[in-house]
């Protein structure tokens, strides 16, 4: 017998656990984004220490008294002048996204989206949620060359739309940040590879599993609810899970969600969102990062 109720709190607790993250990872960047601009503008109007170099810092100073040399005085003078004296806790130490190296981010990614995909994984066989439920059957549109050319298509696709819709946010003053894809730009062959070979293909399974054949096909089989309703459900956690893109990347990555919900409802195929949803973030980084095309300078041009 099916255990629904125990696959669906699995699910339930993997979502918040990536919401949650996916969080945390957006509040890293914006103080690793922030600190260095912060702190420029922290020094302003503070006087400068000499260098010792400098003609300031080789004026006479008042002779020793008693072998005991006179230290300057650090706080501030009549004017108001000097540098303040440093008092309380010092500041919490954060973790810059800059600073670490492209295979700690690749293993970050594709480990922190297995571990969770192998998590559902297990909990559906474990429950006996049937596959058929989660977009997995023994026919050519479901798991053979149909659904992986149609996948390409609806990628391919989507992809052009979601440029074409990040642009026009832009245009009008609605927010984007690519950090994540830049973070992630291959340097090398080898981390061209690993990427489309590993952490692509990883990212895009998981997050069909979760977003797609979980929250809507086991729960809609499981529970009779509409999946529709489910799909526009699980859009809204697409969206909210990539916080980091922005508020445009929210509303964009919301509104892919749902058309991957609607392609995964018309045709019951995990593999034929996996397929798009893999197709939609290859173009991105082949188009962006491989080539160095971008959209907004060359209309703005």
């Amino acid at each position: 017998m099916t255990q629904w109720l125990v696959f669906a709190v699995v699910t339930v607790v993997v979502l918040v656990l990536v919401l949650v993250f996916a969080r945390m990872t957006a509040s890293l960047a914006g103080e690793s984004g922030g600190e260095s601009g912060e702190a420029g503008r922290a020094l302003e109007g503070v006087d400068r220490i000499p260098d010792p170099g400098s003609e300031s810092a080789k004026e006479p100073t008042t002779p020793p008294v008693g072998g005991v040399e006179d230290r300057p005085d650090t706080g501030p003078d009549d004017r108001g002048e000097g540098v303040p004296e440093q008092s309380g806790p010092r500041p919490r130490e954060s973790v810059d996204l800059d600073d670490l190296s492209k295979r700690e981010l690749f293993a970050n990614v594709a480990l922190t989206q297995g571990v969770f995909g192998a998590v559902l994984v297990g909990a559906a066989w474990w429950t006996g949620v049937p596959a058929s439920a989660l977009g997995v059957e023994q026919t050519s549109a479901s798991i053979g060359v149909e659904a992986v050319a149609l996948g390409t298509g609806i990628g391919l696709a989507l992809y052009v739309a979601n440029a074409v819709a990040a642009l026009g946010l832009e245009r009008v003053g609605v927010e984007f940040d690519e950090m994540l894809r830049e973070l992630l730009a291959p340097d090398s062959l080898r981390e061209w590879v690993v990427l489309f070979l590993f952490v692509l293909p990883t990212v895009a399974a998981f997050e069909e599993l979760l977003f797609r054949a979980a929250l809507i096909g086991a729960f809609s089989t499981g529970f009779g609810l509409s999946p529709w309703l489910l799909a526009a459900i699980s859009s809204v956690a697409f969206g909210l899970g990539h916080g980091l893109q922005g508020p445009g990347g929210i509303v964009v990555t919301g509104a892919l969600g749902f058309v991957l919900a609607a392609a995964f409802v018309l045709t019951g195929s995990l593999l034929v969102v996996v397929t798009a949803h893999y197709l939609i973030n290859a173009a991105e980084f082949v188009v962006h990062e491989g080539l160095g095309v971008d959209l907004s300078e060359n209309s703005s041009a």
